[in-house]
């Protein structure tokens, strides 16, 4: 027997009865469960009668065990009859002094659930119109991109260093007129301009002719991660042996055919291919604001309570898809992390805010699916498991199989409520 009481709007009390006879039957569990491991003079191991052990053992000994399988029975039969959408492990609230052979007893588990929404405004929300139009500069951009990435570095034989060039030199650096571990190196290749040495030094290189020598006095950032180095006052000496700029190829149909891509062999096919691929990107790119904008909009309107809970197992899920990708690196997560430049804590407090983040938009796109009576039709099903098998290269059938039907309702539902969100937008 279970009374329901709803907290808040996350929250569920629900107070469970054990009768006696259900707490009997926990405590023979129990007991069939330590009995082959028992031994008593006189008995076999595994032999030993119910009676024998509590003469020997103390009935009281079963309890923990039966309580705890008592429980467990009880309060998943509680959240099923009452239809209780259980999101985290409960908090289980019980006096173990009442606890007591032949007798009923009763405990609280307050349990987290799934939020109940209030919608807001989400029809009608209005947002400001973007172009689908590409620049021509957008595409003379790519074409410039393109000829970089096919360029070729050439010896600068006279001028000065500048920036852009590739600089073949040597350094060597000291502290106080001590050299340190790290700051030398011989024919070294590093491009002007693209910050990868110490603030300051590749503008001190700037101006250099070949074989030239200089001394470039530099200071190590306070947050440098050689503890011995940061904030330090340092020389350089430097020569440099080479220079090199970029050439770029000439932009022809000749460049375009040395390109090989299908179906395009002239300069003006290339531009062509190149504004579609933009525009299309910029499609996807709107629409992903428009979608942003609406369940933001529909997300802030509405009224809701998460619990934390739901919060922290959303969080630890999240937790576990990071430390798989590192696993991928053979990083643990800490390395993972060191690497990535952020502390555990600021990660834990992201992945918290994520957490929240993911949960509210969730459920508030679902109540809003609910309240438009916005539903998967067999035919939305059957293209979404197409769309699955031709993604992994599996038979449909074998797809159907292995993935639950309901899953794929909730995603396709998910998805058409987004498009209506989207399609309720007034763009001005």
């Amino acid at each position: 027997m279970a009374k329901v009481e709803m907290l808040s709007g996350s929250k569920v009390r629900i107070e469970i009865e054990v009768s006696k006879e259900q707490f009997n039957h926990g405590l023979d569990h129990a007991f069939n469960d330590v009995k082959d491991d028992v031994e008593v003079k006189g008995f076999r191991k595994g032999k030993v009668t119910r009676a024998i052990f509590d003469q020997h053992y103390g009935v009281e000994s079963l309890y923990e065990e039966a309580i705890n399988h008592c429980i467990q029975d009880t309060y998943i039969e509680a959240v099923t009859n009452e239809k209780i959408l259980v999101v985290a492990q409960p908090k289980i609230d019980l006096d173990i002094t009442k606890v007591e052979k032949g007798k009923a007893f009763t405990y609280v588990a307050l349990v987290a659930v799934e939020p109940v929404v209030t919608l807001g405004e989400y029809k009608g929300l209005e947002f400001e119109n973007l172009s689908d139009e590409v620049i021509p500069q957008a595409v003379d951009l790519e074409i410039t991109k393109l000829l970089e990435q096919n360029a070729e570095l050439v010896l600068k034989e006279e001028g000065k260093l500048e920036n852009g060039d590739t600089a073949i030199f040597d350094f060597e650096g000291s502290v106080d007129g001590e050299p340190f571990d790290g700051g030398k190196a011989e024919n070294y290749e590093l491009l002007i301009g693209s910050g990868q040495f110490i603030p300051g030094f590749e503008d001190k290189m700037l101006g250099m002719t070949l074989e030239e020598e200089r001394d470039l006095d530099i200071k190590f950032p306070e947050e440098y991660q050689a503890e011995n180095l940061k904030g330090k006052d340092a020389v350089f000496k430097v020569k440099l042996h080479e220079m090199k700029r970029k050439e770029l190829p000439e932009l022809n149909d000749e460049f375009v055919k040395d390109l090989e891509r299908e179906g395009i062999n002239t300069v003006e096919e290339l531009k062509e291919k190149t504004l579609n691929t933009l525009k299309d990107q910029l499609i996807l790119k709107n629409n992903n604001s428009r979608i942003d904008f609406a369940v933001n909009g529909a997300v802030e309107n509405a009224k809701y309570e998460i619990a934390e809970e739901m919060i922290v197992e959303e969080k630890n899920r999240l937790v576990d898809n990071v430390t798989q990708q590192a696993k991928q690196y053979n990083l643990d997560l800490d390395t993972y992390l060191q690497y990535s430049g952020i502390s555990k804590e600021d990660f834990e407090k992201n992945l918290m805010k994520d957490a929240k983040k993911s949960i509210a938009t969730r459920i508030v796109v679902q109540a809003i699916s609910k309240a438009e009576k916005i539903e998967a039709t067999i035919e939305e099903k059957d293209d979404k498991y197409i769309e699955i098998a031709a993604q992994y290269n599996m038979d449909v059938n074998q797809v159907k199989t292995s993935v639950n039907d309901e899953a794929i309702s909730q995603e396709v539902e998910y998805k058409k409520t987004l498009d209506f969100l989207v399609d309720n937008l007034i763009i001005e």
